[in-house]
């Protein structure tokens, strides 16, 4: 499917196939709900996404809550005429994952025509909290068009 037709009715198995490549397939990242300014998803720890010493890496973190947070201005934004553009990501990490799941939750903050600002929680299975993230994305005229 075209990355520009997605939208809130996007089944969440499509939606994992049409975003599923790159960093996304790379750090095993998986979205499991989407609805009106909410975006669920988890990665597995694994030695694509964790430092040397099994530890998850906080990169990884931040590049998890911007794919969750983009993608959750993608599905309330006309493609067609716009494009999502990731603008800032800012992540404070409290905690470790050493095994498990990381499991993320974006809620949009400000719906702006032109920014959205997201925030984005990363827990562990237990729901013990391992990052908090705040993600803005610009909202942008797709090829001079609008």
């Amino acid at each position: 499917m075209n990355y520009t037709l997605l939208n809130l009715n996007t089944p969440v198995e499509i939606i994992n196939e049409t975003i599923g490549n790159g960093i996304i397939r790379s750090l095993g990242m998986k979205v499991t709900s989407v609805s009106d300014g909410f975006v669920e998803g988890f990665f597995t720890l694994s030695d694509k996404n964790c430092r040397p010493d099994g530890v998850l890496h906080g990169g990884t973190n931040l590049a998890f809550a911007e794919t969750l947070a983009g993608l959750g201005s993608m599905l309330i934004t006309d493609l067609q005429e716009y494009d999502v553009l990731g603008t800032q990501v800012s992540g404070s990490h409290t905690g470790m994952l050493k095994e498990g799941r990381a499991i993320g939750q974006a809620q949009i903050l400000h719906r702006g025509r032109k920014t959205h600002v997201w925030h984005v929680t990363v827990r562990n299975e237990d729901g013990r909290l391992i990052s908090t993230i705040h993600v803005t994305n610009m909202i942008v005229p797709r090829n001079g068009r609008a």
